[in-house]
C-alpha cells in the first residue's frame, strides 16, 4: 500500500472509479439498488456532487460526497425534512461515504473528514444531514452525528437520518487532530 492521497475528484478516471465504488457499495454490499451488467452506479445528483476521495496511487479506495443544493436525497425520503432539523444558516448533505474493505481503518476516514473541514471552511455550512446505513450508525455517532426521524429505505437497505452540527464536527476534528473546522 502506497501513501494515501486525499483530494476532490476532478479527473475522468477518478469519477469512473466513483461510479464503480458506488455500485459495489450500494448494489452489492448494501442492496439498495438492483444489479446491472455495467457494474456502475451513477448517482442521480452526480452533476452537483463534490466527491472527496482517498487514493492509493491511482486507485480510488474511499469517498465522501457533499452537495448543498435542494432537494437533497433525504428530502425525497423524509417528508418535511426541515421540521426535523435544528436551527442553521447553511445546510449541506453528506452522502455516499464508502471505503473499500481492505482500507477500512482510521487513516482513510480521518483523511476524508479532513477534506470535509476544508469544504466546511470553503462553503460555510453549519449543519450537515446524512442517511446513515443502519449497519454503521455507531460509526456515524462516533464522528458526532445525531439521529432524527424514522428509518428510511427498504427492509434490505435501511438508513437512519442523522444530522451533524458544526459544534460537534469541530469537537470531532479536534479529537482527530484535523485542521480547524
Amino acid at each position: 500500500m502506497s501513501p494515501l492521497h486525499f483530494k476532490v475528484a476532478d479527473r475522468p478516471c477518478e469519477l469512473e472509479q466513483v461510479h464503480a465504488l458506488n455500485y459495489r457499495a450500494f448494489v452489492e454490499e448494501i442492496p439498495q439498488h438492483p444489479p446491472d451488467a455495467e457494474r456502475r452506479r451513477v448517482d442521480p445528483f452526480h452533476g452537483e456532487n463534490i466527491y472527496l476521495v482517498a487514493l492509493d496511487g491511482d486507485r480510488l479506495v474511499g469517498m465522501l460526497c457533499a452537495r448543498d443544493r435542494r432537494p437533497f436525497s433525504l428530502d425525497r425520503k423524509l417528508a418535511d425534512l426541515d421540521a426535523w432539523l435544528p436551527a442553521h444558516r447553511r445546510l449541506v448533505e453528506l452522502r455516499l461515504l464508502v471505503i473499500e474493505r481492505a482500507y477500512r481503518h482510521k487513516q482513510v476516514l480521518v483523511g476524508l473528514l479532513g477534506l470535509g473541514t476544508e469544504l466546511r471552511a470553503a462553503t460555510g455550512w453549519d449543519l450537515a444531514v446524512i442517511s446513515a446505513t443502519t449497519r454503521q450508525t455507531r460509526l456515524y455517532a462516533h464522528i458526532g452525528c445525531e439521529p432524527f426521524g424514522p428509518l428510511v429505505g427498504t427492509p434490505t437497505a435501511l438508513f437512519q437520518p442523522m444530522f451533524l452540527r458544526l459544534e460537534r464536527f469541530r469537537v470531532t476534528a479536534r479529537r482527530l487532530g484535523l485542521p480547524s473546522a
